[in-house]
C-alpha cells in the first residue's frame, strides 16, 4: 500500500509539474517577442515568484500527508486530490493577476484580431470570386434601399404638397 501511495504521489507530483511547465510555456507563446517594460516584467517575477511558493506549500503537504500515511494514519486519495487543486487554484490565481499577463492577453487578443480580419477578408474574397454576394455587396444594397426611401419619402412629400395646392 505504502509503495502504491509513493508511486501515485510521484506520479501526481510529475503531472501537476508538467501542467505547469504546459501553462508557462503556453503564457510565454502568446507574447510577440516585445520586452515588457520593467514594471510589467516586475510584476510578472512576483507572479510567478508567488505561485512557485504556491506550489512547493502543496509539495510540502503532500510529504506531510504522505508521512500521515507511513504512520498509519487514514488518509484518503481526496485529500491529495484537493491540495493539488487548492494549489493549482491559488497559484493560477497569482499568475493571472499579474500585469504580465494582462499584457500577453492583451497581445493574444490584437493577434486573433487581425487573424480574424485575415480570415473574413479571404473568405470575402472567396465568396466573391465564386459569384455570390459578399457581406460588403448586402451593405451597399442595403445603404441603396435606405437612400432610395429617403428620396421616395421626399417625392411623396411634394407630390402632397402639389396635391394640396390643386
Amino acid at each position: 500500500m505504502m509503495e502504491q501511495m509513493n508511486t501515485a504521489l510521484a506520479e501526481s507530483m510529475e503531472q501537476n509539474m508538467a501542467a505547469q511547465a504546459e501553462f508557462v510555456e503556453s503564457l510565454s507563446g502568446t507574447v510577440d517577442g516585445s520586452m515588457p517594460d520593467q514594471e510589467t516584467m516586475t510584476s510578472g517575477m512576483e507572479g510567478y515568484s508567488r505561485a512557485y511558493e504556491v506550489w512547493m506549500d502543496a509539495a510540502e503537504q503532500m510529504t506531510e500527508q504522505g508521512a500521515a500515511v507511513a504512520e498509519g494514519e487514514d488518509v484518503g486519495p481526496e485529500e491529495f486530490r484537493d491540495i493539488w487543486l487548492q494549489s493549482a487554484n491559488e497559484a493560477f490565481k497569482e499568475v493571472l493577476s499579474t500585469e504580465a499577463f494582462a499584457a500577453a492577453n492583451g497581445q493574444l487578443m490584437e493577434s486573433m484580431m487581425e487573424m480574424r480580419g485575415d480570415v473574413d477578408e479571404a473568405t470575402q474574397d472567396a465568396i466573391s470570386q465564386a459569384g455570390m454576394a459578399t457581406r460588403d455587396d448586402i451593405e451597399e444594397v442595403g445603404e441603396r434601399l435606405v437612400e432610395l426611401e429617403r428620396r421616395q419619402h421626399a417625392v411623396e412629400e411634394k407630390l402632397d404638397r402639389v396635391l394640396e395646392e390643386l
